[in-house]
């Protein structure tokens, strides 16, 4: 067991994982901000907590250059501490949301059904248009049976999906090797 916990102790990834743990409640705060102010918390407004999100990956990159690299950071350093501390915030905040949702106030999810059905149907001509009417039929019958455990993946793959590039921005301006090796 010891040495399962001496390969997390490694700052490469001792780092990501704490600050993504810290990402992913803060990102649940951002949802029960939303939720006290009457906003569907499930809803498009809640893809904005993805600014926690790059604030943390520089905040943690600019932070293991400073302490662990001593000034220097590789490409390949800043590319794990930003896709871990992703990974691991979605995760926490996907989990935290899932049991708000289910254990807390189920009407939340009931609430963001019915708006995604109303979505549905807003583009009812578009989709049915470019797709026809079978391909309708089918997201129409997945969004009424959509259940709560759809909201880990989902939260995981749109996390994911959203952090490819930044990520790679935030390593490329963090980057700083030692070129008197080359000499």
């Amino acid at each position: 067991m010891k040495s399962i916990l001496a390969y997390f102790n490694h700052p490469l990834l001792k780092f990501p994982l704490l600050a993504g743990l810290i990402t992913g409640v803060l990102c649940f705060f951002y949802f029960l901000a939303l939720y006290a102010m009457d906003v569907p918390p499930l809803g498009n407004v809640r893809v904005l907590d993805f600014g926690i999100h790059i604030i943390m990956m520089v905040a943690t990159i600019w932070y293991y250059r400073k302490t662990i690299g001593h000034g220097r950071l590789h490409l390949w350093e800043g590319l794990t501490i930003g896709y871990v501390l992703n990974t691991i915030a979605a995760l926490v905040s996907g989990w935290l949301v899932y049991l708000f949702v289910t254990q807390i106030d189920p009407g939340v999810f009931a609430e963001y059904v019915v708006n995604s059905k109303k979505l549905l149907l807003d583009g009812k001509k578009q989709i049915t248009d470019q797709f026809g009417p079978e391909t309708f039929n089918d997201q129409w019958s997945k969004v009424s049976t959509m259940q709560p455990s759809v909201l880990l993946p989902d939260e995981l793959t749109k996390k994911t999906a959203l952090a490819v590039l930044p990520v790679l921005i935030i390593s490329l301006l963090f980057r700083k090797q030692d070129y008197s090796v080359m000499q």
